[in-house]
């Protein structure tokens, strides 16, 4: 399904580079004094709350353009929820290591009030994918700015402690669907997170002995029920790719450049789902028709980049710019390649029009933009 379209010929270098000053600036001013990011200010659905998985990309968007100061206020109103569930953490780690887990319900919520509270809205709330993504971007913002964890000790170790005892449980994947799976991207989170936690030198011997044991077991997991012709797959046992694959590779490098696994999933998920640079999530996709989505597109372009293929980094890149409305907000999805047509007004009729601007999309337009050198960190700050 790929095609050698390079992308619209009229956006300019520095239309792109505008764009990823625009994306910066538009985080900034929707980020709340709490340090939370909201997943989109105006859509009826993600209205007032923030994700952990979502805003640690967006935070490492952020900590990548040499905003330390927003980083770090995410970072620190994540910690304050973790600690803030000190007690129920040692609760869900206590009841794992009896072999009597808490039931779902009772594990840690994936999203947020901007005060911290998990609010009264239903929600598919049990991710394990997040609280892995935060480890990872908050020690790779130490790694990055040179800037001590010690503020975000006792929450890393938590969290760390969290998916050390939970690894292993099917819950939610990226997109909140198919609980009852355990799924690739999910596994791999998790294990940036474990692997983050123990570089960051603050887990102490036998926190860390843990998270070692069950990083390398989800390694083990993945290798065993999670490949298929050379690649990573959907969830274990399955024959499909999904997009949020290509993350394992770049940003988070779980499978790094030279892995065995990282070009294969590459071309697997680009040769499944990239249409014209524009990435779907995967090919059973429903929601609002399935369209693609410029947070996805980024992300691929990332993961081909850090295989050498600078040519379709760019593609994905300019795709991403041209969703761009203009005031330079860029939605979460866009409906000019359905894969379920049929399905968009049950959606249209349940939560309105899609999700602009989604925060996730300007911060991975942002990330990628950086890595490609069109913009620079001085340049964003000037």
């Amino acid at each position: 399904m790929t095609s050698a379209l390079s992308g619209p010929p009229e956006l300019t270098t520095t239309d792109l580079a505008r764009l990823a000053v625009e994306s910066r600036a538009l985080i900034a001013s929707y980020q709340d004094a709490s340090g939370a990011y909201p997943a989109s200010p105006d859509f009826s659905a993600y209205r007032g709350y923030s994700w952990f998985r979502d805003g640690a990309f967006i935070a490492d968007a952020m900590s990548a353009a040499g905003d330390t100061v927003s980083a770090e206020a995410f970072h620190g109103w994540c910690a304050g929820i973790l600690i803030a569930r000190r007690t129920r953490v040692e609760e869900i780690v206590a009841a794992a290591r009896a072999g009597t887990p808490v039931p779902d319900a009772q594990m840690l919520a994936t999203r947020f009030r901007f005060d911290g509270a998990e609010g009264g809205d239903d929600w598919w709330d049990f991710q394990l994918d997040g609280y892995g993504t935060w480890v990872w971007a908050v020690v790779e913002h130490g790694r990055r700015s040179g800037r001590l964890l010690t503020p975000w000790t006792d929450a890393i170790r938590l969290a760390v402690a969290y998916l050390a005892s939970s690894w292993d449980r099917p819950c939610y994947d990226w997109w909140e669907e198919h609980s009852a799976e355990t799924h690739v991207s999910t596994l791999g989170c998790v294990v940036a997170g474990l692997e983050a936690g123990i570089r960051s030198g603050l887990l102490g011997a036998e926190l860390e002995e843990e998270a070692a044991s069950a990083a390398a077991s989800a390694r083990a997991l993945i290798a065993e029920q999670g490949i298929r012709d050379g690649h990573l797959v959907k969830w274990l046992g399955s024959r499909e790719v999904d997009a949020s694959l290509a993350s394992l590779i770049a940003p988070l490098a779980v499978f790094p450049a030279d892995d065995a696994l990282a070009a294969p999933t590459v071309d697997a998920v680009a040769d499944a789902l990239d249409v014209d640079g524009g990435v779907h999530r995967y090919l059973a996709d429903t929601f609002y028709g399935g369209g693609q989505w410029p947070l996805l597109s980024c992300i691929l372009g990332l993961a081909s980049l850090a295989v050498g293929d600078r040519a379709a980094a760019e593609q994905h890149l300019r795709w991403a710019a041209a969703t761009s409305t203009a005031a330079g907000e860029i939605p979460e999805q866009v409906d000019q390649h359905l894969l379920a047509p049929g399905r968009r007004e049950e959606w249209l009729d349940r939560w309105g029009t899609v999700a602009c601007p989604l925060l996730w999309s300007s911060a991975m337009y942002l990330r990628l933009a950086l890595e490609l050198g069109v913009v620079t960190p001085a340049e964003l700050a000037s």
